[in-house]
C-alpha cells in the first residue's frame, strides 16, 4: 500500500509490481495470494489490461450499496467518506447490501458525489425470499425485498414443485447482464404468506440466519459436564452465601448477570457484578467456539430468539438460575459513600443465585413497597442498590455521558401466534438500576486491562463528524432550537442541549435525530474511548452468553490474570482481533436490523384489522408526497399522502421539513401532534396509509372511537 501510494508509482501488473518491489521468486505465491485477497477487500482495484492501482487514485469508490425503494441508491464508502449517489440505471446488477466498486463522474445538483457502479466485489447474500409465480411463457420469483426491482426467472427444472403463490427461498445463480433479468433456483419452499409464523420464518430465511445447531456442535455440547468439579469450585472465590441475584425481563429465558451489594464497616459499598463464566464451557477453537464466532450475537425476535450458544448453555449451563451452582467472572467494586471507585478486583467466582426477579416487580417495591415472594430478604439490598444506582447515573451525567431514551415496542403473541398486545416500553428505575451497574463493570475492566498496555477488544464510539453535527443543527433551527457549537464537538454541549428540550413535544424526535447523526459504536483494538458516554475506557463483559466480544474479553482476563498471555499470544491477538470487532461489529448492526423489522412486520399485521379506527401519533417524517406518522404507544408508522389533504391545496417547505396550506396557512410539520384514521395497510408491501381525521372531508370512512381495550397503556 505504501508503494502503491507514491506519487510516482503508474498502474502495473501483478507481475511487474513483484519486480519492481524485488519480490523473491520463493515469495512470489504469497505476495500474489496477498494481492488477491486486496483485490476481494477492495484495497486495490484491477483496471485495464490486468494493472494494479489504489480506487481512490483511479476517481474509484470502494463502499456497500444501500438501495432506495424507488430504485436508485448510495454507496456508502469503506473509508467512511462522503456517499456517492447512484441513479437505477447505474446500479447495473449490483442489489442492496452489495459491496461494489464506483466510477465518479461529477457531481450532481445537490452535495453528494455520483457515479456507476462498475464491478460487484462481493453479494451481500446469494439467496432471496419472494412469492413463486406461474407465468404465461415462464415462472418466476418476486422478491420480498422491495429494494431489489427484478424478478427472478426460475426455470422449470429448478422449480422445486412451488405452487402459484407460495414463498419460496431461491438461489440466485451468477448475473452479469444488467440488460437479462437474473435466473435462479428454488432451494426451499416455505409455504403460503398466511401460514402460521411464515411471517418472521420469511425474514429469518432472508437474512440468511440460522434456525438450529449443526450436529457437531450439538455433540460438542453433549460432551460437556453436567456437574462442576469440586477442585475447580475450590479454587474460585466462594460467593454462594452472599445475596446474589438477578433482574431480568419478565419473560427471559438467559440470566448471564447476578448483583450483590454489602455495606463494609468502614461505610464504603461493596458492589459484585457477576457474570456468567460462558469461557469455561466454551474453549478457543473448539467446534462452539467457531459457530459462537459465526453467529456473533443472539438475535431476539418476536416470537423465537436465535441464540448464539446452543439452549443447553444458554439456558441451563450457563444462565444464573437460582438455587444451583454457577460459575461466574466477578467484578467486585469498592465505592465509597459518594460512589467514587476505591478499588477493585477481577476475579474467578461461583454464586448460586438468592432469587430470579424481573424489572416489574422490583419496580413496584420501589415505587408502593410491596414485596413477593421471591424479594423477600432482598429489600434492604435492593433499596440500598437504588441509592447507589442514582448516585453513579447522577456522576455519569456529571462528566457528558448521553442517556437517550427513545421508545421501544413490545410485542405479545398469543398460542396462534397472533398479536394480542403491543404497548411502548418505560424504562423504569430497576432499568437503570442494572444499566449503571452494569456500565461501571465495563468501564473498569477496560480501564484494568488498558493499564497493562496489551492487546485487548474494546467498544469504541468515534467522535461524530461535523458536517452531520451541522445539519442536525440547521434542522433543530426549522423547529426554533438553537444548537450552535463551534471547533471540537463535546458530549457536555450535546447533553446540555438535550436537557434545554426535556419536555418538549419535539424531545423525542430531536433524540432519535441526534442519535441517528452520531456514529454507530463498534468494537476494535485501538482503544479510542467512548464519545455518547464520554468514558475514556470502555469494554463489553458482562453479556457473554448473548455477545462473542464479551465471551473473548473473559478469555483474555483469564490469560492475563494466569500468566498465560506470552508474547507469541500478543503477536496472534494484533493479528485477530482487528478482524473479530470487524465481524462482530457487522453482525451487531443486522441483528438490530432484524429486530426492528421482525416488531414493524407484527405492527403491521396488528394495524390489518383496525381500518376506519382513530389513532394519535407525532409526525417523525416529513417528505415530498407526504408526512409520516408514529401511533402512540403502539409505535407504528404510516403516511399520510398529500394528495389525501383536500382541505388546501399544500406546498412542501422542504427546508423547514413541513407542507403549509396556500390558503388557510395550516401547518404540518416534524414535531407536530395530529390525530389519523387508518384507511389502508398492505402487509406484502409493509405499508400504512392514514388520513388526518376532519369529519368534513372523509365521510366515507365508518370511523370508531378507540377505547382503551384496543391498546392497553400498561407502563412496563
Amino acid at each position: 500500500m505504501e508503494f502503491i501510494s507514491q506519487g510516482v508509482y503508474r498502474p502495473l501488473k501483478l507481475r511487474e509490481l513483484a519486480r519492481t518491489m524485488k519480490i523473491p521468486e520463493e515469495e512470489y505465491g504469497g505476495f500474489r495470494r496477498t494481492v488477491r485477497s486486496m483485490l476481494r477487500d477492495g484495497l486495490l482495484v484491477k483496471i485495464k489490461r490486468g494493472r494494479l492501482g489504489l480506487p481512490d487514485k483511479l476517481n474509484l469508490v470502494v463502499g456497500n450499496l444501500v438501495s432506495i425503494k424507488n430504485g436508485y441508491g448510495f454507496v456508502v464508502p469503506e473509508d467512511r467518506g462522503e456517499d456517492v449517489y447512484v441513479k437505477a440505471e447505474d446500479i447495473g446488477t449490483a442489489l442492496h447490501g452489495d459491496k461494489v466498486v464506483v466510477r465518479l463522474y461529477g457531481r450532481r445538483s445537490g452535495p453528494t458525489r455520483e457515479g456507476a457502479v462498475i464491478k460487484i466485489l462481493k453479494r451481500a447474500r446469494t439467496n432471496l425470499v419472494g412469492t413463486y409465480h406461474q407465468g404465461k411463457f415462464f415462472n418466476f420469483v418476486k422478491p420480498d425485498d422491495h429494494r431489489i426491482k427484478r424478478d427472478i426467472y426460475i426455470a422449470p427444472l429448478n422449480s422445486k414443485e412451488a405452487h402459484e403463490g407460495q414463498k419460496v427461498l431461491v438461489s440466485l445463480e451468477e448475473w452479469i447482464d444488467p440488460h437479462l433479468g437474473p435466473e435462479g433456483k428454488i432451494v426451499e419452499v416455505l409455504g403460503y404468506p398466511d401460514d402460521p409464523g411464515m411471517d418472521i420464518l420469511t425474514l429469518i430465511k432472508d437474512y440468511g440466519l440460522p434456525l438450529s445447531f449443526t450436529e457437531e456442535v450439538e455433540k460438542e455440547v453433549e460432551e460437556l459436564p453436567q456437574k462442576i468439579g469440586k477442585k475447580e469450585l475450590e479454587r474460585r472465590l466462594d460467593f454462594r452465601n452472599k445475596n446474589c441475584f438477578t433482574i431480568d425481563p419478565f419473560d427471559a429465558k438467559d440470566h448471564d448477570d447476578a448483583v450483590s451489594l454489602e455495606r463494609k464497616a468502614n461505610g464504603n459499598y461493596l458492589l459484585g457484578v457477576h457474570i456468567a463464566d460462558v469461557s469455561y464451557y466454551v474453549k478457543e477453537n473448539s467446534i462452539l467456539d467457531r459457530e459462537a464466532l459465526k453467529r456473533g450475537n443472539s438475535i431476539y425476535l418476536v416470537d423465537r430468539v436465535i441464540p448464539m450458544l446452543p439452549e443447553r448453555l444458554s439456558n441451563d449451563l450457563c444462565s444464573l438460575k437460582p438455587h444451583r451452582n454457577r460459575l461466574t467472572f466477578s467484578c467486585l467494586l469498592e465505592l465509597d459513600p459518594d460512589g467514587e471507585l476505591v478499588k477493585y478486583q477481577i476475579v474467578e467466582s461461583v454464586i448460586r443465585s438468592k432469587a430470579k426477579l424481573d424489572y416489574d416487580e422490583v419496580q413496584r417495591f420501589f415505587d408502593a413497597g410491596e414485596s413477593t415472594a421471591r424479594l423477600k430478604g432482598l429489600e434492604d439490598d435492593l433499596l440500598e442498590m437504588k441509592k447507589l444506582s442514582q448516585k453513579l447515573l447522577a456522576k455519569r451525567i456529571a462528566k457528558g455521558s448521553l442517556d437517550f431514551d427513545l421508545p421501544e415496542a413490545k410485542v405479545i403473541l398469543g398460542k396462534d401466534g397472533k398479536v394480542q398486545e403491543i404497548f411502548e416500553v418505560a424504562r423504569l428505575e430497576s432499568h437503570r438500576l442494572i444499566e449503571e451497574f452494569m456500565l461501571l463493570a465495563n468501564q473498569t475492566v477496560a480501564k484494568h486491562v488498558s493499564r497493562l498496555g496489551m492487546p485487548f477488544l474494546y467498544r469504541v464510539h468515534e467522535e461524530p463528524d461535523t458536517e452531520k453535527m451541522q445539519a442536525f443543527s440547521d434542522f433543530v433551527a426549522t423547529l426554533s432550537y438553537s444548537f450552535k457549537f463551534s471547533g471540537k464537538i463535546r458530549p457536555k454541549k450535546i447533553q446540555r442541549f438535550l436537557k434545554s428540550v426535556e419536555g418538549k413535544p419535539e424531545e423525542e424526535l430531536i433524540n432519535e435525530l441526534l442519535l441517528r447523526s452520531l456514529k454507530k459504536a463498534c468494537y476494535q483494538p485501538e482503544n479510542i474511548g467512548h464519545f455518547g458516554l464520554a468514558f475514556a475506557h470502555y469494554t463489553h463483559f458482562t453479556s457473554p452468553i448473548r455477545r462473542y466480544p464479551d465471551l473473548l474479553v473473559h478469555r483474555l482476563l483469564k490469560e492475563i490474570e494466569n500468566k498465560k498471555y506470552t508474547f507469541e499470544r500478543q503477536n496472534q491477538l494484533l493479528h485477530r482481533l482487528p478482524k473479530i470487532g470487524e465481524i462482530t461489529s457487522q453482525i451487531e448492526r443486522l441483528a438490530d436490523e432484524v429486530e426492528r423489522e421482525s416488531i414493524r412486520i407484527k405492527q403491521i399485521e396488528y394495524m390489518g384489522d383496525k381500518l376506519g379506527e382513530e389513532y394519535e401519533g407525532l409526525i417523525s417524517g416529513v417528505v415530498p408526497f407526504g408526512f409520516f406518522v408514529r401511533l402512540d404507544n403502539l409505535l407504528a408508522e404510516g403516511l399520510v399522502r398529500v394528495s389525501s389533504l383536500e382541505d388546501d391545496y399544500y406546498i412542501y417547505d422542504e427546508k423547514r421539513h413541513r407542507w403549509v396550506g396556500r390558503h388557510n396557512k395550516k401547518i404540518f410539520k416534524l414535531g407536530d401532534r395530529v390525530k389519523v384514521l387508518v384507511v389502508r395497510v398492505d402487509k406484502e408491501e409493509k405499508e400504512i396509509d392514514f388520513v388526518v381525521v376532519n369529519n368534513k372531508f372523509y365521510p366515507s370512512f365508518k370511523r370508531k372511537k378507540r377505547g382503551r381495550k384496543n391498546i392497553k397503556k400498561t407502563k412496563r
